[in-house]
């Protein structure tokens, strides 16, 4: 079923596409200049993450961040790869590697959560 788009849903992927990193709905609502619902942009986000738009990150602290992955060529692989987290700027960003494992016998992958933590190279730069 194709979902129509609306002013809401526009206004979230503007953001996320302009960001080039990881967001939280928090800060996603904060860069709409229109009064959005909170409840509504969690839906736009978890349609958007089961249409494929963008992948859901989870970090060590249990937040969540969304993110349209710019430097993935192929969106099947939106959910296996890894992210970085900055312990300084806090911000989220993917990385350009796949994840690649065997799970054992009998278990079925169907994604990956893997973010690695600590300084990013904006932040490298200044210490």
């Amino acid at each position: 079923m194709e979902r129509r788009n609306t002013p809401t849903k526009e206004a979230v992927l503007e953001v996320l596409t302009k960001a080039k990193r990881a967001m939280s709905r928090d800060a996603i609502e904060q860069k709409i200049t229109t009064d959005i619902n909170r409840a509504t942009i969690y839906r736009v986000l978890n349609r958007f993450c089961e249409d494929g738009i963008l992948h859901r990150i989870v970090a060590e602290d249990g937040k969540q961040y969304f993110a349209v992955c710019m430097d993935c060529e192929d969106k099947a692989l939106a959910g296996h790869h890894f992210h970085f987290k900055c312990t300084q700027c806090d911000t989220i960003e993917c990385l350009p590697v796949v994840v690649n494992f065997n799970a054992p016998n009998g278990y079925e992958v169907k994604g990956v959560n893997c973010v690695i933590s600590g300084i990013c190279k904006e932040c490298s730069n200044f210490t």
